[in-house]
């Protein structure tokens, strides 16, 4: 009977716990809904908004185009849940550290709202960078193999599958400094491990570049070269704030210390 009593009290938090996640998990879906019905609204001027880099550096005349019935319409949507996932992000992110806040120090909690903070900070950089820097330089190269006889018909879904992977890889890439920080604070890497394996990050860089970006030389380099300066900044984050050695005893007081 008490050992049936044990089990009951052990269960409780556990179902509790339980309980506040499906709590906080409905509140994230149904903010993610009103961002998708309102996105909806706006969805044709969504849509040229991600696609003005494509439309500038396009002859005039020159449009997008869909190809299957349902193509225009399933990408209006996507755009939709794609902007109602981003005007939601500050609820998704509230949600998960009321979660998980509860069950951290007082010194993690400190910890932890800088890094969420500049994760995000780091992330809308990396797409703005993409967005605003590259997607015109690559889609200048791409347009400049059309011809009298060859002329470029881009459509709708594949743009979207295409931009929103570019920029989802260009955010990740540019958490490189807060990735490696965060190592170096727990003593994982360190400022001479970081200098001292420059040059194979760098050749990292371009196979993953090579492998995140389309197959061609200007978009590969423009994703590696804003790593290696992202390299360098995380070896002076490392420098700071990275996790300090100890300097060692004197051999006079490790003696004493030794001393019964």
């Amino acid at each position: 009977m008490a050992d049936q009593e044990t089990d009951t009290e052990d269960k409780i938090p556990f179902t509790a716990h339980l309980e506040e996640l499906r709590k906080r998990l409905i509140t994230c879906f149904v903010a993610v809904g009103i961002g998708f019905a309102i996105s909806y609204g706006f969805k044709e001027r969504l849509f040229q908004i991600l696609t003005q880099p494509l439309i500038s550096v396009m002859k005039q005349g020159e449009t997008l185009i869909y190809t299957g019935l349902p193509e225009a319409f399933f990408t209006f949507l996507k755009v939709s849940f794609l902007s109602g996932l981003m005007a939601a992000s500050p609820v998704i992110i509230y949600q998960f550290w009321m979660f998980v806040a509860p069950g951290l120090y007082d010194r993690e909690k400190r910890l932890m709202i800088p890094v969420v903070l500049l994760s995000s900070i780091f992330f809308v950089g990396g797409a703005l960078f993409g967005y605003f820097i590259v997607f015109p330089f690559g889609f200048q190269f791409f347009l400049g193999f059309a011809t009298e006889t060859i002329r470029p018909m881009p459509a709708m879904k594949e743009y979207l599958s295409f931009s929103a992977k570019l920029l989802l890889a260009f955010g990740l890439v540019f958490e490189l400094p807060l990735v490696l920080t965060f190592l170096a604070r727990l003593g994982i890497v360190s400022v001479e491990f970081l200098k001292k394996n420059r040059k194979y990050a760098i050749l990292v860089f371009f196979v993953g570049a090579a492998i995140l970006t389309p197959p061609d030389v200007v978009t590969q380099i423009m994703m590696a070269l804003p790593l290696m300066v992202l390299y360098e900044i995380s070896i002076v984050g490392a420098r700071i704030f990275g996790k300090k050695k100890e300097a060692p005893k004197p051999a006079a007081e490790a003696e004493r210390a030794g001393d019964p």
